[in-house]
């Protein structure tokens, strides 16, 4: 369990969303979708150093014992947090995901290339249940 989710209060008590997270409480959490099926794991935080906000949660997923992950730039704003089940969750079903705009640990992308961040930003903005995404 995550030091920001043993922060959380357990059953029985009021459910909050903490209002301050340390980057090293989001990362290694999981990241679970509406259907109950984990996606992967959070595994860095981007910060957009012009209004100082996190940009992007690097989700970790599809790999076994962290041999073969691939990584995702999830929009911060798509994340929700699910204080309850002391998790992240992600409107997005599992083979979207793997339709995800994604690179590996060995290549990650030029964050600063403004072509690729709006790829991610138009891909999950238009990812609505039953839909195909626009790329």
């Amino acid at each position: 369990m995550s030091r920001a989710a043993a922060d959380l209060p357990r059953s029985g008590a009021a459910i909050s969303q903490p209002k301050l997270l340390s980057a090293t409480t989001i990362t290694g959490d999981d990241v679970f979708n509406l259907k109950d099926e984990k996606l992967g794991t959070i595994e860095d935080i981007m910060l957009d150093m012009e209004n100082g906000k996190i940009r992007y949660a690097v989700l970790s997923s599809g790999g076994f014992l962290g041999m073969g992950d691939r990584l995702f730039a999830i929009p911060w704003s798509a994340m929700k947090i699910d204080a309850l089940h002391k998790r992240f969750t992600l409107d997005v079903d599992i083979e979207r995901l793997k339709a995800a705009p994604g690179f590996n640990k060995e290549a990650w992308p030029s964050w600063s290339d403004p072509s690729w961040s709006a790829s991610v930003d138009a891909y999950y903005r238009t990812i609505q249940p039953g839909t195909t995404p626009n790329r």
